[in-house]
């Protein structure tokens, strides 16, 4: 268990609105107690930010956010967590916003279909419709994702590289799930870590039900990582997810992608929403908005 009093009051927070063993109860449920804890964290926007909501393909929801004052042409795209089962364009709603403002970039959120209703390739193939409608009118774009997003991030780039697609600036993968392989590292050290249980990734996997092996389904299993954007990934240290970041960090560098790399030691998966009343998670937050920063620069 972590010790630092901010993250130890977020995770009662947490408890009070979203049981551990929250995957037992229906899809519905699982739902309304997701909702309502990102909204517990709801936070104002920035001043001057304004957002749009729109559709891509006519079916594919999104919302874009503009910052009072843009300083770069490229733009950020989101992919929400939420383990391809719950989230939304609201669940990570002032996150997009505190992201887009701190980098003085567009950002796009994508509200891709869920699991189990739409299993595997659904979810990353609406990811890279809204990615290729952005590269197409000529964007630089900087892959932004949290947990099941980030894995959605990371695939996103392995497939623009598998169809040639030029124009992805850098990737953001904040406690990424990669395609470990649930039994050894973290998946075995942290299987009963707070918020988080080995058990809810291996649900979660079920009801995506990604082929296994295939590399945009499971970064961790790519070939070949060379040639793959620069990356920025941080991990928690409580979750069992973490050996996957540092993992896949690893696989990047031996390639000779350019990585940073960071490991929060008081953390816990999805302390996003804890950006606001944990020391930890208020610098982790800020390494994040920086990266998106800087890739969006260069």
């Amino acid at each position: 268990m972590p010790t630092e009093t901010g993250i130890l009051q977020f995770l009662a927070i947490c408890d009070s609105f979203y049981p551990a063993d929250a995957v037992a109860a229906p899809i519905s449920q699982q739902r309304q107690w997701y909702d309502a804890l990102c909204a517990r964290f709801d936070q104002p926007l920035p001043e001057g930010l304004t957002t749009e909501d729109a559709l891509v393909l006519d079916r594919i929801a999104t919302r874009r956010y503009r910052p009072k004052a843009i300083r770069t042409e490229t733009v950020l795209l989101y992919l929400h967590g939420g383990g391809f089962v719950v989230g939304s364009l609201e669940s990570h709603h002032a996150i997009c916003a505190e992201i887009a403002d701190f980098a003085g970039a567009e950002l796009i959120s994508v509200d891709y279909r869920l699991a189990p209703e739409y299993r595997w390739p659904a979810q990353t193939d609406d990811c890279f419709e809204v990615l290729k409608h952005l590269l197409v009118s000529g964007r630089q774009v900087v892959l932004i994702g949290d947990s099941a997003g980030g894995n959605l991030a990371a695939g996103l780039a392995i497939r623009a590289r598998q169809q040639r697609l030029l124009g992805i600036a850098g990737q953001v993968l904040i406690y990424p799930t990669l395609g470990g392989d649930l039994v050894s590292g973290s998946y075995s050290e942290m299987e009963n870590a707070p918020g988080l249980r080995t058990s809810d990734v291996a649900y979660y996997r079920t009801s995506l039900k990604a082929p296994p092996g295939d590399p945009v389904a499971e970064p961790l299993a790519a070939a070949s990582f060379a040639e793959l954007p620069p990356a920025f990934i941080t991990v928690a240290h409580f979750d069992p997810l973490r050996d996957d970041g540092r993992h896949y960090a690893a696989k990047l560098a031996k390639a000779g992608v350019e990585v940073w790399f960071r490991e929060e030691p008081q953390l816990v998966h999805a302390w996003l929403r804890a950006r606001h009343m944990s020391d930890g998670a208020r610098l982790g937050f800020r390494a994040v908005c920086e990266a998106a920063s800087r890739f969006a620069a260069a």
